[in-house]
């Protein structure tokens, strides 16, 4: 699970319930409750949609934490590679 810690803070910084996003999105809020929670990968229309949303793009909102995961994943091969 990825949590899209970004999705939340330019939410609550704005003053919105995810309701409120989902709705101009067109997506239903539990789908961008999931989202929000890394539970679910949004598709990449609804993906440009939320950037867009946000003035932001998709990369910033959504490869940095899979670039966090990749960084930890290999450190945790490393090691066990390194106690073989």
């Amino acid at each position: 699970m990825v949590e899209r810690k970004k999705l939340k803070e330019l939410r609550i910084k704005n003053n919105l319930l995810q309701k409120d996003v989902a709705e101009v999105i067109g997506i239903t809020p539990s789908y961008y409750g999931m989202i929000e929670q890394g539970v679910r990968t949004p598709t990449l229309p609804v993906a440009k949609k939320i950037a867009e949303f946000f003035n932001s793009t998709i990369e910033e909102l959504f490869f940095e934490d899979v670039n966090n995961i990749m960084l930890s994943d290999k450190r945790v091969i490393n090691k066990k590679l390194i106690r073989k």
